[in-house]
């Protein structure tokens, strides 16, 4: 059950967003895929929790940029066109994270 959680979790993190990116921005979708892959730098925040990574942990609301008030802002960037390619990565890697935790007995 555990390869099928990693495959799911990381199929989820890099290909669904290359497939996201492909089909609603053709133009510039290599682009648009770089920049989801790079919004999992907020996975940062897994570097201040003891320990670093916990299987048996949910992600959203125990790290900081994993939080809901981190997930509200991310709401907020999609108002503005400069920032919504950056949200929607975002949003998708919380939905992403979301999904995990229903892995979690």
């Amino acid at each position: 059950m555990e390869i099928i959680r990693f495959i799911t979790h990381y199929g989820m993190h890099f290909l669904i967003p290359g497939a996201i990116a492909y089909l609603f921005f053709k133009n510039s979708w290599k682009k648009v895929w770089l920049l989801f892959i790079i919004t999992m730098l907020v996975d940062l925040d897994h570097l201040i929790a003891t320990p670093i990574f916990d299987s048996t942990r949910c992600s959203i609301n125990f790290h900081p940029l994993h939080s809901y008030y981190a997930i509200a802002a991310y709401f907020f960037l999609l108002l503005s066109p400069k920032s919504r390619v950056i949200a929607i990565g975002l949003l998708f890697h919380m939905f992403t994270d979301f999904v995990d935790c229903l892995w979690i007995n």
